[in-house]
């Protein structure tokens, strides 16, 4: 008999992408399923859209975060298994189907408990380049370890119920953005077995234009060097902020101190050292530059590439150093006041 899965799905000010999101959701070919919607604080019409669909609303009566409503929206669901996801994220059709067949395999040969991911599908629903590169990199990156991926995110998260019971939830005081990423590693800790499966999917909503595709590697980035320093893993090869990505920043700041030192001396020495960066940035992230060409050939590749090496590393490069600074300030404060 098919288990019943409950999709849990935070919402904040979603209005623009909610109505989508729902719709996909209830397109299942799975038939066994609810769909939980914790509404936290809105003040759009995402409240007016839920109650168009047949959903579970639970309304918080102020502003907690994503991980407060994914823990109610967990309180207030009644399937045996949980899936978590965003309210600019599309469930593909089978989805829910593929979740179901994965999850009975792995509660029949799995030892102990486990917890089970997907990630984007290749290609996000809105057509921009900078939406199209964030899908492709998130999906690449993701999915690159799937029997031990270091984190495992929640638009795309499926846990028994009882499993997500026991082990207490999301942090609800926790950074923003990385709530998924804590919960993992505090789930491993737990003797959690994190595992990913490519085929779940769902689609992303991203409408990223250059601002926005910066913004969010800018902020991103900020929070991921905080938890990394607290968590002494800065140079762990965690998903998103896999050693390619580091790789990278580490290279394009490396060549514009060259570049620099030309300028300020004419000493033409030093030049002949980025070729070399350039050589070993390209060898290291080779993988993520075949994803780029297998999802829309040679001239998003190429473009895709050249943004990846040429400003995408100085948004990600100016984060950790916000994060740094952010990280030395607080743990100042704590000085202070021990």
């Amino acid at each position: 008999m098919e288990k019943r899965i409950s999709i849990i799905i935070p919402n904040y000010q979603g209005a623009s992408t909610l109505a989508n999101c729902l719709a996909a959701a209830f397109a299942s070919d799975y038939q066994n399923f609810e769909v939980v919607v914790v509404d936290d604080a809105s003040e759009d019409n995402s409240v007016e859209i839920i109650k168009g669909f047949p959903c579970k609303l639970v309304q918080m009566e102020q502003h907690g975060g994503a991980s407060q409503a994914r823990n109610i929206g967990a309180a207030n669901s009644d399937g045996e298994l949980l899936f978590f996801t965003d309210a600019d994220c599309l469930l593909q059709k089978d989805t829910l189907s593929i979740v179901s067949q994965a999850m009975d395999r792995l509660s029949a040969s799995a030892e102990g408990d486990f917890v089970l991911g997907g990630s984007y599908t290749h290609l996000p629903f809105d057509k921009h380049f900078f939406s199209q590169f964030q899908s492709v990199f998130v999906h690449y990156s993701e999915t690159r370890h799937q029997q031990n991926p270091d984190y495992l995110a929640t638009h795309a998260m499926v846990i028994e119920t009882q499993s997500f019971l026991k082990s207490g939830g999301f942090n609800e005081h926790f950074l923003p953005i990385l709530e998924d990423v804590e919960f993992s590693h505090r789930l491993r800790k737990a003797g959690y077995r994190l595992l990913m499966n490519p085929a779940i999917q769902v689609q992303h909503i991203f409408n990223f234009s250059l601002y926005r595709s910066l913004r969010n590697a800018i902020r991103k980035s900020m929070y991921w060097t905080v938890y990394s320093l607290k968590n002494n893993d800065v140079l762990a090869d965690s998903g998103t902020a896999s050693l390619g990505l580091k790789t990278n920043v580490i290279c394009w700041f490396l060549i514009a101190l060259l570049l620099l030192v030309f300028i300020l001396t004419g000493y033409y020495a030093f030049m002949v050292f980025i070729p070399l960066l350039l050589a070993i940035n390209l060898f290291v992230n080779k993988g993520l530059v075949l994803a780029f060409y297998r999802s829309k050939g040679v001239r998003f590749a190429f473009a895709a590439t050249a943004y990846y090496l040429l400003l995408y590393p100085l948004a990600v490069g100016f984060g950790a150093l916000a994060g740094l600074a952010r990280y030395i300030t607080t743990q100042h404060t704590l000085r202070e006041s021990s």
